[in-house]
């Protein structure tokens, strides 16, 4: 039966404050508040299973076509960001001629090359030209032009043309040669100079020559259009490339295999997945074989949708087809395995490039070192790396950086070492400003504070710059072992080196403040006043003397998250509620806990299904969590009096903890379920939640209801 999720039970009802808690005003862009809807969510299954895309060619004429069966995808797959470059409309069908028949086979209509050996008289002294005319100042040009040794004729231009590599250059003696008039311009004079053109980006003068073409009555060949979109795409101009491929069908003219790859991957770029399968079967049904180029931009477009099932039809149709993977199409689809969350198929498609004789590259390497990483395959990686020493396979900075990286967020902390012996050991590879941040993070993750500190002072010794991350990642390692005297010394001499805090690093700040007191807090709060003063201002608002009218806390507050990064919104809100936690303050942890929910920091707080009713506090530091327990026991206590309905099991997810160095929020919640004496205990088969039932709750809340009530 499919569970039924809807929004949570709204926790807070302050008594102090019940005039004050009405809806408030939503941010401006980019914060945005929750929804006040009730949405109700249907899982019919953990994972969702669609059939596999069947040939380009139909075996029966009942089955639908591949872009009929990836159209309601296509609809539904949506972009973690939203796309810069869009198309300005619909595209037209592009299959469609009413006054040519579609071709059944590629239509490859080029012009013929001349021999480059052909014997031509002139030769020695037209290279001589062209190369004066390259090395010329700009100025200069005409003169030199002026100053061709021979008169142009068809065969000496071509030279000269394909000669000239700067792009106004080219262009200029074009020109000059049509105002000659000395013979008729063909479509090779036009092709040879756009494709210097489009070497320089220059897509306004190609669409220019192609006008001037069509105004003269030149035809346009495969080569032509194949180059004016291939330069729209590559100036990342999509709507162009869409509109000169819609005008190529017009004309009755068949594109090429350079062309159908260009305008597959503007397709894909757009994240249009109905117009790349509905183009791939079209081409395939009229003869094209795809290239390794092809299969790598769908390989990618279904990368970057997560979607397996295309990933795995790509690869079928390669072997279908009987093309082999080269290794930039290996790349792709690791990249792409990578995204869709397949570590175990990642690592079957690698041994498969490696049994058919490709060795992998640096770039190889790096994507499945990043897959093992994510999926937290230790073994994996590091069976991996021993191999690539064996093998002497290719490794570079990035890749030496993305081991390091692994082991940081894996806490292998000797193999780290090691591997950062083997960069200081090599010649062309010393560590970098990346590679000792990484060290800087395995050390202050795992608390090994004079470690963390040696590399501090190796580092200026050796002249390696400090980052921000690494700043972030020292000052976090001090801050936990209470050395605030070496924080401070650390934090000025970063910004005395240029580093710039970020709000990751102000965040790190504001997490050392929630766990001091007295001086050493006012010291820490002296190093942040120098990166947001505004924030220090804020803390000093909360935990003021002074009583705050609840109006105030939420503007200022207001003001906080909206110059605030993203990503660090909910880490300010977590630390700002430990810091009042810590100070006693637990009016104001609720107030900030309430105003962090409806300005969506907390998604996914409370979720609710007929049989359980959940609060989710992985995402919280230790004293929100506890804030946000005791509103969820209060919210609850008022339900049991109200006599209301409730599911049979309740519980809280604090999550697991799996990182080796991670301190995780389990003990630290079940000390406070135990201090409120709530009947929650440690569930035996779901590491990292409580559990507690129906009637336990229900004969809890009646035993304390008085004390239940007065939490917040």
């Amino acid at each position: 039966m499919a569970s039924k999720l809807s929004t949570p039970i709204s926790p807070y009802h302050h008594h102090h404050h019940s005039s004050d808690h009405r809806p408030l005003p939503p941010f401006t862009t980019p914060l945005q508040l929750p929804s006040k809807r009730r949405f109700t969510i249907s899982c019919n299954s953990a994972k969702r299973e669609s059939p596999p895309p069947p040939s380009a060619v139909a075996q029966e004429p009942k089955t639908p076509s591949l872009a009929e069966q990836l159209k309601p995808l296509s609809t539904t797959i949506l972009s973690d960001q939203p796309n810069k470059t869009q198309l300005l409309s619909k595209p037209k069908s592009t299959w469609v001629n009413p006054t040519r028949p579609k071709p059944s086979v590629l239509s490859l209509q080029r012009h013929k090359r001349a021999s480059p050996y052909a014997y031509n008289p002139q030769i020695k002294d037209l290279r001589q030209f062209a190369k004066k005319l390259n090395e010329c100042d700009e100025y200069d040009c005409l003169a030199v032009i002026e100053d061709n040794p021979h008169s142009p004729t068809r065969e000496n231009t071509l030279l000269v043309l394909n000669t000239l590599k700067p792009w106004k250059k080219a262009l200029l003696y074009f020109n000059w040669v049509k105002s000659q008039n000395l013979f008729p311009m063909e479509t090779i004079f036009y092709n040879v100079t756009m494709k210097c053109l489009r070497f320089g980006r220059q897509f306004q003068h190609i669409e220019e020559l192609a006008f001037e073409m069509i105004e003269k009555g030149i035809d346009l060949d495969n080569i032509t259009y194949s180059t004016i979109i291939t330069c729209a795409k590559r100036c990342n101009l999509f709507d162009k490339a869409v509109e000169w491929f819609e005008r190529m069908y017009k004309t009755g003219l068949m594109p090429d295999e350079v062309t159908y790859s260009a305008v597959l991957d503007v397709y894909a770029k757009l994240g249009k997945v109905e117009e790349v399968m509905s183009l791939y079967e079209r081409g395939r049904a009229s003869g094209w074989k795809p290239d390794p180029i092809a299969f790598s931009v769908l390989g990618k477009m279904f990368g970057e949708a997560g979607d397996y099932d295309g990933i795995r039809y790509v690869l079928q149709e390669m072997k279908s087809l009987g093309v082999q993977p080269n290794l930039v199409v290996y790349n792709t689809l690791l990249e792409a395995m990578g995204k869709a969350g397949k570590p175990g198929l990642a690592r079957s498609l690698f041994e498969e490039m490696v049994d058919s004789g490709i060795s992998p590259n640096e770039k190889t390497l790096t994507a499945l070192i990043k897959i093992y990483g994510r999926a937290r395959w230790a073994k994996d990686a590091l069976d991996l790396w021993e191999r690539m020493r064996l093998n002497n396979w290719p490794v570079d900075f990035i890749l030496y950086n993305t081991l390091l990286s692994m082991c940081a967020d894996l806490g292998l902390v000797e193999e780290a070492e090691k591997l950062f012996d083997d960069m200081k050991g090599s010649e062309r590879r010393k560590p970098d400003s990346f590679s000792y941040t990484a060290m800087l993070n395995i050390y202050g993750s795992g608390g090994n504070v004079d470690k963390a500190m040696d590399l501090f002072k190796e580092m200026s010794e050796v002249g390696v710059p400090l980052n921000v991350m690494g700043c972030t990642c020292l000052i976090q390692c001090l801050g936990r072992a209470k050395r605030i005297n070496d924080l401070v010394r650390v934090f000025e001499s970063s910004l005395e080196s240029g580093v710039k805090p970020d709000d990751r690093l102000c965040g790190c700040l504001l997490s050392v403040v929630s766990i001091c007191e007295g001086e050493d807090a006012n010291k820490v709060l002296s190093c942040l006043d120098k990166a947001n003063p505004k924030l220090v201002a804020f803390v000093e608002l909360l935990t003021g003397l002074e009583i705050t009218n609840f109006e105030i806390v939420k503007d200022e507050f207001k003001t906080i998250l909206s110059n605030t990064s993203i990503e660090a919104r909910r880490p300010f809100c977590n630390c700002l509620i430990d810091i009042c936690r810590n100070r006693n303050l637990d009016e104001k942890a609720h107030e900030l806990l309430y105003l962090g929910t409806i300005y969506g920091l907390y998604p996914g707080l409370h979720t609710k299904t007929e049989e359980e009713w959940r609060l989710n506090v992985r995402s919280l530091s230790v004293g929100a969590a506890h804030t946000a327990f005791e509103e969820w026991m209060s919210s609850l206590a008022k339900i049991v009096q109200r006599q209301e309905r409730l599911p049979a099991l309740f519980s809280a997810n604090t999550g697991a903890g799996t990182h080796k160095f991670s301190q995780g929020l389990g003990s630290a919640f079940a000390l406070h379920v135990e201090k409120l004496k709530a009947p929650f205990r440690e569930s035996e088969e779901k590491a990292g939640f409580f559990i507690a039932t129906r009637e336990d709750l229900v004969s809890w809340v009646r035993s304390k209801a008085s004390s239940v009530m007065a939490t917040v």
